[in-house]
């Protein structure tokens, strides 16, 4: 008898049990970082820096080297950390993408987002889950912000979900995506059935990436976080066949 083969890890995805999960997760930055908020300023940081060498490298992106683009969006947003610390700075509108009520509603009501909220700088906020939103026709992003959220969607949903996003992006604009990524010896991904999310490998995100036509213009290791976590890498997506 021929051994049988395990199952891909995503295959172990439950989007119920993921949306229950972060359903009882507290709306602030300790519960949306895992316990470890002390990293959000390192991982804040790290993220400006990416997109600061990603604008000086450019030839054609919105606001030229240093001005605001015109509309970016946070998917997959939690709370809003990434639209409050690092996307509202770099952009005139941001979107909000996430399924969890509770978070958008933070969004909506939290006194830490009123001057974003006054000033207009919250655009559409969509409490959808990732593998179900398609960016509206017409509209178009200059940068589409993916972090720590990916893990929920199966290799087919994320290779469908790249697609969409990559379909609205401006001319120079870029997908981002910020996650774990696998340790696993024998280069696996990792399926963790707490939150029902998979650490995928490296090798893993760059042959979706290339299915979803998508090309790796910049990517780099997030530096400064505690030992003991995965390392979380950064990948700035593109078109394939576009000259940018």
């Amino acid at each position: 008898m021929s051994a049988t083969a395990d199952p891909p890890a995503d295959a172990n995805i439950d989007h119920s049990k993921a949306i229950s999960y972060w359903s009882g997760v507290d709306p602030d930055i300790n519960g949306m970082l895992g316990g470890f908020p002390q990293i959000s300023r390192i991982d804040v940081q790290g993220s400006r820096n990416f997109v600061a060498k990603l604008r000086r490298a450019s030839k054609a992106t919105a606001g030229g080297k240093s001005g605001k683009f015109t509309r970016g969006v946070d998917c997959g947003a939690g709370i809003g950390r990434i639209t409050l610390r690092l996307l509202s700075p770099l952009c005139t509108t941001t979107d909000i993408v996430e399924p969890i009520p509770k978070f958008t509603e933070h969004i909506l009501t939290s006194p830490s987002f009123a001057p974003l909220r006054a000033a207009n700088s919250i655009g559409t906020v969509y409490t959808q889950s990732l593998e179900s939103w398609a960016p509206p026709p017409g509209v178009r992003y200059d940068l589409v912000w993916n972090q720590w959220c990916l893990g929920h969607l199966t290799d087919a949903q994320l290779v469908e979900y790249l697609r969409r996003v990559g379909g609205a992006l401006r001319e120079g604009g870029w997908v981002v995506v910020k996650e774990n990524v696998s340790t696993d010896p024998g280069g696996e991904d990792v399926f963790d059935g707490v939150d029902h999310s998979v650490t995928r490998a490296d090798q893993k995100y760059r042959s979706i990436f290339a299915d979803a036509t998508l090309k790796i213009v910049r990517t780099e290791l997030q530096n400064g976080f505690p030992k003991g976590l995965y390392p979380v890498r950064m990948y700035a997506l593109q078109p394939m066949g576009e000259q940018r």
